[in-house]
């Protein structure tokens, strides 16, 4: 029994230390950080030719880490991309998608419509409060962007007529 609750309690840890980027370290190869976090969940080509690994991680998408790697293919830095402060400052009107994804990674939902048509992407966030950042997309392009309500923590709020 001892034996079996040791292996439980290692199992549990290792899954933590994948979620984050618990123990990445600078110089590691992309396989090495394949071997701590898994499969990347994008790639992205950064302006000047460096390599950008996506890990969007966690419940409903709240957190991405962005991890760096320099011409030879080794770390050079990490970011949990996910804050308001980030989404406010970084997402402008006219962004193309490509720069979108890049900085920010997949978000969490996307569907169809919007005020100007295209799609709307939706990233979800820590905060204080149950927010997500809504992005209207149209032609490839940013048109608006801001913070909103997110309706997974609306369920069961809804008025009920009497």
């Amino acid at each position: 029994m001892t034996r079996q609750v040791a292996l439980l309690a290692a199992v549990l840890l290792a899954g933590c230390a994948s979620y984050g980027t618990g123990g990445l370290q600078a110089g590691q190869t992309a396989d090495e950080v394949a071997a701590r976090m898994g499969a990347p969940t994008g790639r992205y080509t950064l302006p000047d030719g460096r390599t950008r690994l996506e890990y969007a991680r966690g419940p409903f998408g709240k957190h991405t880490y962005m991890v760096d790697l320099d011409a030879q293919g080794r770390v050079r830095s990490w970011e949990q991309v996910l804050t308001e402060q980030r989404l406010v400052q970084g997402v402008q009107p006219g962004m193309p998608v490509e720069v979108l994804l890049r900085e920010f990674g997949r978000p969490a939902e996307k569907r169809s419509g919007g005020r100007q048509g295209g799609e709307v992407w939706s990233y979800r966030y820590d905060a204080w409060g149950c927010f997500w950042y809504q992005v209207s997309v149209t032609d490839g392009q940013v048109r608006s962007a801001s913070p909103g309500i997110d309706p997974l923590c609306d369920v069961g709020n809804d008025s009920k007529p009497s």
